[in-house]
């Protein structure tokens, strides 16, 4: 049985409903057990026993949150040379742009020769005042579904062995 690892974080809740929107995905496929982890709680050794990957997060002040930043470090050299090939996907939920976090995991994965195999999603909330960007975020239904098509395509392409 393949294993799909979805590692998270999430201060206001907009990015922890698209990881959990994505493992509800993938639970779908019978095939594939399915890991949702806080990148608080994520190590290198999850990392290494997963198939493929989901990353989900905001972007803060234009950049990775800090404590996907701080996963990423944790489990970076405990993977290195231990996961090339495995797929991913990543999910951004971001105020106005959400692409400078996607192009540092995108980094991070070159570095451990990880295979991109959705195009990066990203969630614009339009939170421009500090009060909305600190406010609870609720995602629209229709882009959950996305964030739910990302992990089932993937779980199912663990499965088939097309990943």
């Amino acid at each position: 049985m393949k294993t799909l690892l979805i590692v998270w974080h999430s201060r206001t809740g907009g990015a922890r409903a698209m990881a959990e929107a994505a493992a509800a995905g993938a639970e779908e496929e019978p095939l594939t057990r399915t890991r949702l982890l806080a990148a608080e709680q994520a190590t290198g050794a999850d990392v290494v026993d997963a198939d493929g990957y989901v990353f989900a997060m905001p972007e803060n002040l234009a950049a990775l949150s800090g404590p996907m930043k701080d996963f990423f470090d944790r489990a970076y050299y405990p993977a290195l040379d231990r996961i090339a090939g495995r797929p991913y996907a990543l999910l951004v939920c971001a105020g106005t742009d959400g692409t400078n976090a996607v192009r540092q995991v995108a980094r991070i994965a070159t570095g451990w020769r990880l295979r991109a195999v959705a195009e990066p999603l990203i969630v614009v909330t339009g939170a421009q005042t500090a009060d909305a960007i600190l406010a609870p975020k609720t995602i629209a239904a229709d882009l959950l579904a996305r964030c739910r098509d990302v992990g089932a395509a993937l779980a199912s392409g663990l499965a088939a062995g097309i990943f």
